[in-house]
């Protein structure tokens, strides 16, 4: 091989480099490392609408999450009937994001339907402390359940926790963070995980239209806010926090304004119970 065919090949390899380098954008999971929650520093969340131009909802964006269910600016209804989900078994994987820990089931899990749209189940993940708040009250940890319409809009369905008894959803769970905890893996296969474990316990909801609480913080999404506000131990936010592995403690968005949406609150009457 001679030094000109030598050379012909290393600039078509350089070409063909940056040809990739420049086809192949940032996943969406890289992107997720590209944010933190440090109010002090330049990534944190007063400067995420900064830092891509199509996350600039997250600055300028007027129906944003998360939000206070203040009692004050709440109407109770009946109308909007029990939370309807059919979810199943399905094989998931455990993925650390850079700032938080995602159960991704691999091929859907069943789905929710509200206003006879069904919202297929597509991951859940964990926020402590809660990024949502009850009357400016704002609890030890908050579980976020992602759904996705063929449409692609998205409805995601919050659930609280104050500390105390231990949760068993994530008392199953339990192992696997202590894994990613320990060996600082990305992911993990957890294999069959069954939704239908991840209890709610209460009739009664809130429900607003809003925003994803991370960029690019889509609006338009329909948020479900269970109003029982159920038990974990200091032990399990403990564990999903050191499995992530950002040296930080929370992971919570700060509130954002309400801007005169309508937040509503379904109490069932009573011959529904």
């Amino acid at each position: 091989m001679n030094k000109l065919t030598i050379q012909f090949l290393q600039c078509s390899f350089f070409i063909s480099f940056v040809f990739l380098s420049i086809s192949c954008p940032a996943t969406s999971e890289e992107r997720m490392r590209e944010f933190n929650y440090d109010e002090n520093s330049d990534k944190g969340p007063d400067h995420w609408g900064e830092i891509h131009p199509e996350w600039s909802l997250c600055k300028n964006g007027t129906m944003q999450s998360p939000i206070d269910m203040l009692n004050e600016r709440v109407k109770v209804v009946s109308y909007l009937g029990k939370l309807k989900r059919d979810y199943y078994p399905s094989n998931a994987t455990l993925i650390n994001r850079g700032h938080d820990m995602k159960l991704e089931w691999d091929d859907g899990a069943g789905h929710i339907e509200i206003n006879g749209t069904e919202y297929e189940l597509k991951q859940c993940h964990w926020h402590s402390p809660s990024e949502h708040t009850i009357n400016g009250r704002r609890f030890d940890l908050e579980l976020h359940l992602v759904h996705e319409s063929k449409s692609g809009r998205s409805a995601v369905t919050g659930i609280m926790y104050k500390l105390g008894r231990p949760d068993s959803f994530l008392s199953e769970m339990n192992q696997h963070f202590a894994a990613i905890a320990r060996t600082g893996e990305e992911e993990r296969e957890v294999g069959m995980v069954n939704p239908k474990h991840i209890k709610m316990g209460s009739r009664k909801y809130y429900r607003y239209i809003g925003s994803l609480t991370v960029p690019p913080c889509t609006q338009d999404v329909v948020w479900t806010i269970v109003r029982k506000v159920r038990t974990v131990s200091r032990e399990q936010v403990r564990l999903i926090r050191d499995a992530v592995h950002d040296a930080h403690e929370t992971n919570a968005r700060p509130l954002q304004p309400i801007n005169m949406r309508l937040v509503k609150l379904y109490q069932p009457q009573v011959h529904d119970l």
